[in-house]
C-alpha cells in the first residue's frame, strides 16, 4: 500500500470530489473497481451543492486520502444531528460518501481511509458510534464493513426515489440498511 496524506476537503476540492465519487460508482468506468453502482443506478451520486453544503454544515467534514499530492480517496463524515434512532443518547456520526479510486481499489486504501474516518469520528467530533446507510442489496460491501466491525442493525430506510440528486433508479426495490459500529473500543485500543 502506498503511503496516504489525510487533510480535510476545501471548496476548491468540489470538481474533484465530484470526480473521484462519480468514477467510483457510476458509469463504465466505475466498473473496474468492486464499489460499482452502475447496475443499480444511472445519474449523478453528488453535485457541487451537495458537497458545498456538508463543507458548511458544523462539526462536517470531507475527509481526502492524497497519494503523492494525487486525491485518491475521501469520505464524509459528520456528527449525526438528524439521529431518528438514538435512544440512548451515544454521540454518534455518520459515515458516508465513501469513495476511492476504482482503478486502485482492493489495494488497503479503504481500510485506512475507513480507519482514519473512525479515528476522526472518536476523536474530532466525540463521536462514540459510527453509522451509515447502505443499499441493502449490495452484499459485498456490507461484508467488507462487517469484517471491520460493523453490524447489520436490520433497520431500513427507503430508497429516495424520485430525488435526482441520489441517482436513477434501475429497479424497484432499492432500500437502505442501517449499519453501525461502537467507536468506544477504539478508545480502549488507542490507550
Amino acid at each position: 500500500m502506498t503511503t496516504l496524506a489525510f487533510r480535510t476537503a476545501t471548496i476548491a476540492d468540489i470538481p474533484a470530489l465530484i470526480d473521484l465519487v462519480t468514477s467510483a460508482y457510476r458509469g463504465d468506468a466505475s466498473r473496474i473497481g468492486w464499489t460499482t453502482e452502475a447496475d443499480l443506478l444511472d445519474g449523478q451520486r453528488i453535485d457541487a451543492e451537495m458537497l458545498r453544503a456538508d463543507l458548511e454544515q458544523p462539526r462536517s467534514l470531507i475527509l481526502v486520502a492524497e497519494d503523492g499530492g494525487r486525491m485518491v480517496a475521501c469520505a464524509h463524515v459528520a456528527e449525526d444531528v438528524a439521529d431518528d434512532m438514538a435512544d440512548d443518547d451515544v454521540p454518534t456520526a455518520y459515515f458516508g460518501m465513501f469513495s476511492v479510486d476504482p482503478a486502485i481499489q482492493g489495494g488497503g486504501i479503504g481500510k485506512a481511509v475507513l480507519a482514519e474516518a473512525e479515528r476522526v469520528a472518536r476523536d474530532t467530533l466525540g463521536c462514540a458510534r459510527m453509522r451509515m446507510t447502505v443499499i441493502d442489496c449490495r452484499d459485498e460491501l456490507i461484508a467488507f464493513y462487517v469484517r471491520r466491525g460493523y453490524v447489520r442493525t436490520g433497520i431500513r430506510k427507503p430508497f429516495p426515489y424520485g430525488d435526482a440528486r441520489y441517482g436513477l433508479p434501475k429497479r424497484p426495490d432499492l432500500r437502505f440498511e442501517i449499519l453501525e459500529k461502537p467507536l468506544s473500543s477504539l478508545m480502549e485500543t488507542a490507550r
